[in-house]
């Protein structure tokens, strides 16, 4: 499905915290073990958002004292019978629940009656110490502001969408003469016409591999191809028709693009009887040679459609949802359908109440799910849901379309959602066995170095640099659940008072930046943490933090804790490599204890050495990302008031950064935008004689 660019305004956020969820598991996950990335943005409930005054229960001065429904029953007579959104808080602040209604008076009456169907409901009326309140003009407004406000707001007691990665698209760009085919991910901000969702990134490279040889469109950047002055490795294995060196005249590249769209819009069938045709009539005139560039179009179209998996005959365009719940988990599966090929799935945990039914779950969850990310004309779903017409209004309304959700009976709708069923069925038993195993794990841990809990939150920090150059320190963050990779975080060395190679003073100024940070943001003591764990993330704080060294690393460690007075706070520990640095014969250091090892088959052992080893990859990961960007700086990149628009006219102009610095001023004002007083300044920075 093609989806327009779009770009939104920032949505105000209002109390209560938001922090990212679970990015991946220590274990096989069920999606590509990418780095997280930034969510799209943009939603059809942002504009609703914009400019809305909330009513409250009135000022600081006269809000209501005390929690519960008391305070709902005084706050009842002053709500309109209007459709709208309501938001519960606590004495602090904290948003509790976020809600929609046909009438805010009549729905927040049952609230203030005191008698509730479940556990969940009562808890939450018990804690609300305040109200807010939006009128929206109609109650599919206040549906979409209701799904973008809990993604936002997150709060706690809400069915909560975990979704930290975007979904990756194929983009045919539209701003360039010569037109590029590209994997994006994030907001759809570039002109052109955006393909997907993919499930997968690996899904989004096989198809532009196959387009490639199909359509023969380029995929290099735009700077790549107008620098060029003959055609790269592509073209020679036609996978390329090299439009940046005139290989192919503009009007017959533009054919292609116009093609390749047609082709990832729907019209897969009409682009191969095109080819098919003219394979044929290149055969009859003997132009042998023409034939075989049609017949390969047609074998690598014949690929894309191949390896989607299951396609659907009768299913042109549709998204399929099946829950299953079990061990108080729920697994949402989602099947991605589009011309009538499978282009992936994705299986999501949403966190929810455990006395909540599928139908509930999945109606919560679906309307989060399309708040920002393009819907099809066609939603399949394993369950009925709440205003399941009220939800295919919205996403009509959204979407510009007219939008069907259904639950299938029979054929071969009931089949692909029967399909999905069963791979929800298997990722949520995955996914409890994968949890079962880091428990007793996290247990171990505890036992074996003898801490009072087992660590519901890990921290393992490491160096890397190359003789002192480009150093990074790096921390990863595991839990329960496994590694939690929107946690990690990198930290470029900036301190010039540490001597090149100095380890210790690395760690040291990680440490300092690390905790510092922390304590501004979250204090110390028994509420340091907050309510976190209740809404379902990570701590703040570590229950262990892990060091890749030995002895002096530890004193390092220890001095910075007990200068910042939270020596107590957190249990630290150190991983030496052991003799001959084999893994398996590693020392570990911690205060109280002397240095001691493991047993070499110790599963407590592997657990450690696997979270060393990730510390390990994404601290030179980083290292090398630092040291490539180092390479290749450009040194116009150093001088004040050079920014892209003129470096891309001097090197234009001169065509390299080199030339530039030995360039005289008359040559630096021949160039276009580069007035006397900068090209002497330029002059200036590569002359130091001449200051």
């Amino acid at each position: 499905m093609s989806v327009p660019a779009a770009k939104n305004p920032p949505i105000p956020r209002r109390s209560g915290r938001a922090t990212d969820d679970v990015a991946g598991f220590m274990a096989n996950s069920e999606t590509e073990d990418d780095e997280a990335e930034d969510l799209e943005s943009g939603s059809a409930a942002t504009d609703l958002l914009a400019g809305m005054d909330w009513s409250g229960a009135g000022s600081p001065d006269d809000q209501p004292a005390g929690t519960g429904a008391e305070v709902i029953q005084r706050i009842v007579a002053r709500l309109p019978n209007a459709p709208g959104v309501y938001r519960m808080m606590n004495a602090a602040g904290d948003v509790l629940y976020v809600g929609k209604a046909r009438s805010l008076k009549k729905r927040v009456t049952n609230y203030a009656q005191g008698r509730f169907h479940t556990n969940r409901i009562g808890r939450m009326v018990r804690e609300t110490a305040n109200m807010e309140f939006v009128v929206t003009r109609t109650e599919t407004e206040a549906l979409l502001l209701e799904a973008n406000l809990i993604k936002r707001l997150r709060p706690r007691f809400n069915v909560l969408l975990r979704d930290d990665k975007s979904f990756p698209y194929i983009l045919l760009t539209g701003d360039h003469p010569a037109p590029g085919i590209f994997k994006h991910r994030g907001a759809r901000s570039r002109n052109g016409d955006y393909f997907g969702p993919f499930a997968s990134a690996g899904a989004v490279g096989r198809t532009i591999n196959s387009l490639q040889r199909a359509f023969l469109l380029r995929t290099c950047t735009d700077s790549v191809f107008e620098s060029r002055t003959r055609p790269c490795l592509l073209f020679q294995i036609k996978r390329c028709s090299g439009p940046c060196t005139g290989e192919v005249s503009p009007g017959e590249y533009m054919e292609l693009v116009s093609e390749a769209r047609d082709f990832l819009s729907g019209k897969s069938n009409r682009i191969k009887a095109q080819i098919s045709s003219a394979m044929q009539e290149a055969s009859e005139e003997l132009d042998f040679e023409r034939a075989a560039i049609y017949r390969d179009r047609l074998a690598a179209l014949s690929h894309v459609q191949s390896h989607q998996g299951i396609n659907p005959q009768s299913v042109e365009e549709a998204d399929v949802f099946a829950i299953h719940q079990e061990g108080g988990q729920n697994c949402i599966e989602v099947f991605f359908f589009r011309t009538g090929q499978n282009w992936g799935n994705r299986a999501y945990f949403p966190k929810a109440d455990s006395a909540l039914e599928a139908g509930e779950v999945l109606g919560a969850f679906l309307a989060q799910f399309y708040d920002d990310k393009p819907c099809p004309r066609l939603i399949l779903l394993s369950h009925e849901v709440e205003d399941q017409t009220l939800l295919a209004e919205a996403l009509s309304t959204r979407a510009g379309v007219k939008v069907s959700v259904s639950v299938p009976r029979r054929g071969e709708k009931k089949d692909l959602v029967d399909h999905a069923t069963q791979n929800a069925r298997e990722a949520l038993g995955r996914r409890l066995a994968e949890t079962s195993s880091q428990a007793r794990l996290l247990e171990g841990l505890a036992a074996t170095f003898g801490l009072e809990r087992a660590p519901r939150r890990i921290e393992v920090y490491d160096n890397s640099h190359i003789m002192g150059t480009n150093a990074v320190g790096a921390m990863i963050v595991a839990g329960p659940e496994g590694f939690i990779k929107n946690q990690y975080r990198k930290f470029n060395i900036r301190s010039q008072e540490i001597t090149p190679g100095d380890d210790f003073g690395m760690m040291r100024e990680v440490m300092q930046r690390r905790f510092s940070r922390l304590i501004k943001e979250h204090g110390t003591g028994p509420d340091k943490n907050g309510d976190s764990e209740e809404r379902g993330d990570p701590p703040a704080w570590p229950d262990l933090i892990l060091i890749d060294g030995g002895q002096g690393q530890m004193t390092a460690v220890r001095t910075i804790l007990g200068e910042l007075g939270i020596a107590d706070e957190v249990t630290a520990i150190g991983i030496a490599k052991g003799v001959d640095r084999d893994a398996g014969r590693e020392r570990f250091f911690m205060q109280g204890r002397e240095p001691f090892s493991l047993p070499v088959r110790d599963p407590v052992l592997y657990f450690i050495q696997r979270l060393r080893d990730e510390a390990h990859r994404f601290a030179i990961g980083s290292h090398r990302a630092r040291r490539k960007k180092e390479m290749t700086r450009n040194p116009l990149d150093e001088i004040s008031g050079i920014g892209p628009t003129r470096k891309r006219a001097l090197l234009h102009h001169f065509g390299t950064a080199k030339a530039v610095s030995r360039a005289a001023v008359e040559d630096l004002l021949a160039v276009d935008g580069i007035s006397e007083s900068i090209a002497r300044m330029i002059y200036n920075h590569f002359h130091e004689s001449a200051r």
